[in-house]
């Protein structure tokens, strides 16, 4: 249950997307929503920078949700004990709690949404499976 929430809204209009982020070739659109959970949630829109790539880094995160919808584009995603997925526009994935995982490639257009409890998590680098 979300204790003390907030009503808000955001308009993309009025919410710019900004390069300062956990991906230097990424952008982010932040929504609000860790203020008006008091941190207990984040979300935003996340869209690739034309021209830049991923490095490819495995990584896992200390939380206790992540989900991952795709909007436009494609993007693909490797799992430790799961292998290469490429999502694509409306494909979405939970990623559970602590999956070592990584960025391989995505288009030029990608954009997803991603929601996180909670708003402000730690990220760990990780070897290769």
């Amino acid at each position: 249950m979300i204790k003390d929430a907030e009503f808000t809204i955001s308009h993309a209009d009025n919410s710019p997307f900004i390069g300062e982020g956990l991906r230097a070739f990424f952008e982010y659109r932040h929504m609000g929503i860790p203020e008006a959970t008091n941190g207990q949630f984040g979300a935003h829109v996340i869209r690739a920078v034309p021209g830049e790539e991923s490095p490819g880094e495995w990584h896992s995160h200390e939380l206790d949700f992540q989900l991952v919808y795709v909007t436009k584009g494609w993007v693909v995603f490797e799992y430790e004990g799961e292998g290469e997925h490429m999502l694509r526009e409306g494909s979405c994935v939970l990623q559970p709690p602590g999956s070592r995982h990584r960025e391989v490639r995505h288009s030029n257009d990608m954009e997803l949404l991603e929601i996180t409890s909670p708003a402000e998590f730690a990220t760990n680098p990780e070897k290769a499976p």
